[in-house]
């Protein structure tokens, strides 16, 4: 297995990590992430020009990649700068758009879509969904539609002759509850009272399980780039905060901790690369699976670390460490939680 990104690959994840350190400080992220529409659509709009959104479709469809290691570089730099763009969405998108063989130009060229496969009582499983079409119709309501506050299209999975099927909703024909989350960032409650949709795939169990995986990925990778900032952050705090005379680092016990959180990093990457490379391959479920619980468990340790070890500092709304603690803390509940994919884990490899 090779280690080391290509050559496009790292321009990209430069370029792009370039850009968001210019044009996402910490301070412009907290100013859009919080309040509507939970970002920033004229950055949106750079970063499509930037080419995010191409990095994540493979070149037989428009792109310039869709493999999980461009998943990883895209998300990787998006997670150092905590940003809030709805670019998860779009990746879900792209996944399941390109299985159904639709067009992806729209979302080429900038069109923010939302996916609607969660709800109340399915937040994660795809078998328990309730949402329902009928002749075209849908009957449902989808929770936790992440960019799904102003999105302008709407892919929804749906129950359809026993199996389930996906079709493309437009936002002006549903009702949409927009509401920020709190780690920034937007979801949506969306509606479906006997809405129209056109089918875009009937059979879409494997192309809803693929985009999942797809999900995971990139949630772990987020992870792994927030992680890495927040510890930056914390061995620079250790080397300049004072006290009795020296600094807080040089003090044995912090040291020790440092160097554990070094190495659970550590281990998150390797397991990212291990789910990077078995994307598209008979291991791509178990090992995204793998990637999504142990991250999980990963992000809140750094999480809870970071905060103790700067002190009463990192709670402040000011500091960076209390918004990367909370992202961290927060992408363990999306797409599935480190439980249910210890569960989900068990189920591949006894099957």
């Amino acid at each position: 297995m090779d280690f080391q990104m290509s050559d496009d690959r790292r321009m990209l994840a430069d370029s792009l990590g370039r850009y968001l350190a210019a044009q996402y400080p910490i301070q412009h992220r907290n100013a859009v992430a919080y309040a509507a529409p939970w970002h920033d659509p004229a950055k949106w709009d750079a970063l499509v020009d930037l080419g995010v959104v191409f990095a994540l479709i493979p070149e037989d469809r428009g792109g310039m990649g869709g493999a999980g290691f461009d998943i990883t570089a895209v998300f990787t730099e998006l997670g150092r700068a905590l940003c809030p763009e709805p670019v998860l969405p779009a990746l879900l998108a792209a996944r399941l758009l390109g299985a159904a063989g639709a067009d992806l130009e729209p979302l080429l060229s900038g069109v923010r879509y939302g996916v609607g496969l969660g709800e109340l009582d399915a937040p994660y499983d795809l078998d328990t969904i309730t949402t329902t079409a009928r002749d075209g119709r849908l009957l449902g309501r989808k929770s936790v539609v992440y960019g799904g506050a102003d999105a302008e299209r709407f892919v929804i999975a749906a129950h359809q002759d026993g199996g389930l099927a996906l079709y493309d909703v437009a936002a002006a024909d549903v009702e949409v509850k927009g509401y920020g989350m709190i780690d920034g960032g937007s979801a949506a409650e969306v509606f479906l009272d006997a809405t129209p949709g056109r089918l875009l795939m009937a059979d879409a169990g494997a192309a809803l399980q693929d985009a999942l995986d797809a999900g995971a990925l990139a949630l772990s990778a987020e992870a792994l780039g927030a992680m890495e900032h927040a510890n930056a952050m914390l061995v620079d705090y250790l080397k300049t905060r004072q006290q009795f005379g020296r600094p807080i680092g040089a003090f044995q016990a912090l040291q020790h901790r440092a160097v554990d959180l070094a190495i659970e990093i550590e281990q998150a990457r390797s397991i990212i690369i291990l789910a990077a490379d078995a994307m598209g391959g008979p291991q791509q479920s178990l090992r995204c699976s793998q990637a999504k619980h142990l991250v999980g468990k990963i992000a809140r340790q750094v999480a809870e670390e970071v905060i103790q070890m700067h002190g009463g500092i990192a709670m402040t709304w000011e500091y960076p460490a209390s918004h990367y603690a909370k992202r961290l803390v927060m992408i363990d509940h999306q797409l599935g939680d480190t439980d249910f994919h210890l569960e989900r884990m068990m189920a591949v490899l006894q099957a």
